[in-house]
């Protein structure tokens, strides 16, 4: 793959303010949700916060499967990666995404029970940008 795409996809991802995450109910529909773009460790791992007593935890905790997609629509850009999904409620990981005014959604501090990381794991990336479209495994990063 080269050189030049990676860094289309990574620019993408970082610049995106907002993403959508999708995952599975217990019916085996997809539902998908917008999520603010908080933290990548790299292309293979991508970091959301949200409550631990969402009906999107409970999905993720029963079945692992989700998709991140991050788009452009002005320049008909979008990488939708496809991978799993770990709930994590360790205070090492809560403490990577903690933001001074978060205390809002969780009063008792980094700590509160309903406080939890989602940590995205991808797999595959598939990247559109005009009339291209390519799948590439996320090794090729």
């Amino acid at each position: 793959m080269g050189n030049n795409i990676q860094s289309e996809i990574r620019n993408l991802c970082e610049s995106s303010t907002i993403c959508y995450l999708a995952s599975v109910n217990d019916g085996g529909f997809p539902q998908i949700k917008a999520m603010l773009t908080v933290k990548h460790g790299s292309m293979k791992e991508h970091y959301f916060s949200t409550n631990t007593s969402s009906k999107r935890v409970a999905q993720f905790l029963e079945n692992p499967k989700a998709c991140v997609y991050y788009c452009e629509p002005d320049g008909f850009k979008g990488a939708l990666f496809t991978g799993t999904i770990e709930v994590l409620t360790d205070h090492e990981s809560k403490a990577l995404l903690w933001r001074e005014g978060d205390e809002i959604y969780y009063p008792k501090g980094i700590d509160d029970e309903d406080y939890c990381v989602l940590k995205f794991i991808a797999e595959i990336v598939n990247y559109y940008h005009g009339e291209g479209n390519i799948t590439l495994s996320i090794e090729d990063f």
